[in-house]
């Protein structure tokens, strides 16, 4: 079973997961957006990376599981609009591409890892502790965003197992 954990937004990140094991992780592809330089997530190369990781897989064997997200207090309404948008982007990808998807609210995989009221960078530390030889590509901090993705799809693929 092909899991691909997907952290939506702007700097999220895109995980392949693989019998208990990280196979691949990138960061959300985007792109420049209007004259002010700022970004929107690139749907086209999404297809693109999604494609060329899945080749050789069956359909049937291929799942993906989306942050389930929403508002949040204090959260402007034109980046709300944004984040919205790209989660939209995302699922019409996966949907196109005729991928199940599940979706995972925040608080359900973070309440499996320990992570409720932590600092964001403890999903990456949490993921080096698990997960030692991907640690190369966790070396930043800005790089929690591909935790959480590689998090997300560990917790479908531990709790979907015991489901199964």
């Amino acid at each position: 079973m092909l899991i691909i954990g997907i952290d939506p937004g702007i700097t999220g990140a895109i995980c392949f997961f693989e019998d208990g094991q990280v196979k691949d992780i990138i960061e959300m592809p985007n792109m420049a957006e209007g004259k002010k330089n700022k970004r929107q997530i690139n749907g086209p190369q999404i297809y693109n990376e999604i494609l060329s990781r899945i080749k050789n897989v069956p359909i049937k064997d291929i799942l993906v599981v989306i942050e389930q997200v929403s508002a949040m207090p204090g959260q402007g309404v034109t980046s709300m609009f944004n984040f919205g948008q790209s989660f939209g982007v995302i699922k019409g990808v996966c949907s196109a591409m005729q991928l199940s998807m599940h979706f995972v609210r925040p608080v359900k995989w973070k309440k499996y890892y320990n992570l409720i009221k932590t600092e964001k960078d403890a999903s990456r530390t949490k993921v080096i502790e698990i997960f030692p030889y991907i640690s190369a590509k966790l070396s930043k901090k800005k790089d929690a965003n591909k935790a959480d993705a590689i998090l997300l799809a560990s917790f479908f693929y531990n709790t979907y197992q015991k489901e199964a």
